[in-house]
């Protein structure tokens, strides 16, 4: 159910993990659980990307949790995503805004390492036995410790927010795409705002794969993988906005997205999204933007593990 409030002239709706919100893939042919108007605000709790109801208490892989059930059929294996949201006008080939307000991880987490056959943990030699890091999360200190009473300072964000493509069919969660999904960017916390293209009539976004923390890369397949008790998503509709890739605006600077299965072409496409970003933000030529991207901007690998690689190109505030 989906509950709202008038705050002035926008509303405020609040979504919550059940059989009606609940999908694990992205599709043009999921019924929106909630229509919006552009302004309005959602605030999302949701479920751990693994349909965890409560927290994991074993290191052993065979130990599952309570999971959520029944799921919808042919979406077992994808995250366990909150939405979809039709936003009124939102059409294809205009540009879905979403600003990030509050964000409140639950107080449970995990980190899986190994176990599975995967490019990283084949490499690492670690696919044959695996083993989980279990956190307790204080999401008022934003503090979380393991169970080797190592702790780390949170800084929580949604590993999934996107859209499905325009091809009918079921979508993997997995792979991140123009349309956005499994970014998996440490970057985009509370004051963050996502700029993403919209496919479909409606835009039917949808929310999940908490992170209570994660490094670039993402390098053991999974964050700190957490519910999120509350997070607020405020969304504008830009018909004059034309993208090909994600874009954000971030309390750490203005970020361009590239996503490839090659790393080497994701760091071209973000490099090429922020080169046209600097022209258009500071008026300047393509051989100019590129070399003041070359003395200002960063490259960074936003994770190597989702079968789509991922590189955002940040651009910090004030140094241009």
């Amino acid at each position: 159910m989906h509950e709202v409030y008038c705050i002035y002239t926008m509303a405020f709706y609040s979504l919550e993990p059940n059989v009606n919100t609940l999908h694990g893939a992205f599709s043009r042919e999921i019924a929106p659980t909630l229509t919006i108007d552009p302004g309005d605000t959602v605030r999302f709790t949701t479920l751990d990307a693994g349909w965890n109801l409560e927290p994991r208490r074993s290191t052993r892989h065979e130990d599952h949790p309570r999971k959520f059930a029944p799921r919808p059929l042919g979406q077992e294996t994808g995250h366990a995503l909150t939405g979809p949201i039709a936003i009124r006008g939102a059409e294809p080939g205009m540009t879905l805004g979403i600003h990030i307000g509050r964000v409140r991880p639950g107080a449970w987490g995990y980190t899986a390492v190994g176990g599975w056959p995967h490019e990283v943990n084949d490499r690492l030699g670690v696919a044959a036995e695996g083993t989980y890091l279990l956190w307790t999360l204080d999401p008022d200190m934003m503090q979380g410790c393991n169970q080797y009473g190592q702790c780390v300072a949170l800084r929580p964000f949604f590993g999934v927010m996107g859209m499905p493509p325009a091809e009918p069919g079921l979508h993997s969660t997995v792979p991140p795409r123009p349309t956005g999904g499994n970014l998996d960017c440490k970057e985009l916390v509370a004051g963050s705002t996502l700029y993403l293209p919209i496919a479909v009539p409606g835009g039917l976004f949808s929310a999940g794969d908490g992170h209570a923390r994660q490094g670039d890369g993402e390098v053991s397949v999974t964050a700190v993988e957490c519910p999120m008790e509350a997070v607020d998503l405020t969304f504008t509709l830009h018909p004059d906005m034309y993208l090909s890739m994600p874009r954000a605006y971030t309390p750490a600077g203005w970020i361009t997205f590239g996503l490839h299965e090659d790393l080497h072409e994701a760091a071209l496409l973000a490099l090429e999204g922020m080169v046209d970003l600097i022209g258009a933000l500071h008026g300047m030529e393509r051989h100019q933007a590129l070399g003041m991207a070359s003395v200002l901007v960063d490259l960074r690998v936003t994770q190597l593990v989702n079968e789509v690689k991922g590189v955002h190109a940040l651009l910090p505030h004030g140094v241009l």
